[in-house]
């Protein structure tokens, strides 16, 4: 947050980094979530800049129009940022003009006046279920020390048999060990949900641990890299695409569609959206109705199954 660079009054500097502060203190926000808002507010304040000749002092910020906002997105679809960043810059904005405003430093309702863009709803591609486990064997044949690949073959396990996002498998701790039947995982928004553990899953992670040869303390991160230290999300991406290419699946199998395989596998086998909303750690349960893609044919079965004057 520190090696942010805004290009601002100081006025308004201060007031940004207050906002981070009490995203971060107060709101517990994820170091992901500070980073990305902290950038959107950093072009913002770039822009008006230029757009207004000066760097913007509060007093410039309790002036601006919607015109002024709208200049904002309009410069940034000319630069090719996508509808869904545009939406999240529009949301960090909201959000620093509130803490403006409950502070007592800015009111401007201009704000409130702009749209977010519609968003396309995209869902991702699960693989079937041969496949996901054809793909967590694979890693035995990576070309790679028999440690690496017993590691990765324990992160895809996580993925598709506990449906963890791949940022919450790497946080996974020495000191979580060993897995039992379920185990505490804290995701987005620092909430905490409970997760069971399969057998298997748990066997894989295990046998890694004890193959892996950096034996780190109980406060060091389980998953290592080929040196020791964290491993980057980016590698294990890598891997996928080896493992992609050796199987012959689309490019659609990524990690996160492990993932999205493990949802929409236990939806099909008969699972219920509001538990499977509580394993993903979904926030909203229509998050989980894109996410699992439910089909009409899957809705319309457990309509004339449920409802009573369908049985009727």
């Amino acid at each position: 947050m520190t090696s942010l660079q805004f290009t601002a009054g100081p006025d308004v500097v201060q007031a940004a980094l207050d906002w981070l502060g009490w995203l971060r203190n107060e709101k517990r926000a994820s170091k992901h979530t500070l980073d990305a808002y902290g950038r959107d507010l950093a072009a913002f304040l770039s822009f008006l800049t230029q757009h207004l000749g000066a760097p913007a002092s509060l007093n410039a910020l309790q002036g601006l129009k919607p015109f002024d906002l709208r200049a904002f997105l309009a410069k940034r679809q000319a630069q090719n940022i996508s509808r869904t960043s545009i939406a999240r810059e529009l949301s960090a904005l909201r959000g620093f003009f509130r803490h403006l405003d409950s502070n007592g430093l800015v009111h401007n309702p201009a704000i409130a006046a702009i749209r977010s863009p519609k968003l396309p709803r995209s869902v991702p591609k699960a693989l079937n279920q041969d496949d996901a486990l054809a793909a967590l064997d694979a890693t035995n044949d990576l070309d790679e020390p028999a440690w690496m690949k017993a590691r990765d073959q324990a992160l895809f396990a996580l993925l598709y048999g506990a449906g963890l996002r791949l940022a919450e498998a790497l946080s996974v701790k020495r000191g979580d060990l060993p897995l039992g039947d379920a185990m505490a995982i804290t995701g987005k928004g620092n909430k905490t949900r409970i997760v069971p553990i399969l057998p298997l899953v748990a066997q894989a992670v295990a046998d890694y641990a004890a193959q892996c040869p950096y034996q780190g303390e109980a406060e060091s991160l389980l998953f290592v890299g080929a040196r020791g230290g964290p491993l980057n999300p980016g590698v294990v991406q890598r891997q996928m695409r080896r493992v992609r290419k050796m199987l012959g699946l689309p490019e659609s199998a990524t990690p996160h569609a492990l993932r999205h395989s493990f949802a929409t596998h236990l939806l099909g086998s008969g699972g219920d959206l509001r538990t499977i909303q509580e394993l993903l750690g979904h926030a909203s349960l229509s998050t989980t109705q894109r996410y699992t893609a439910v089909d009409e044919a899957s809705l319309m079965r457990t309509f004339n199954a449920a409802h009573p004057r369908a049985k009727a």
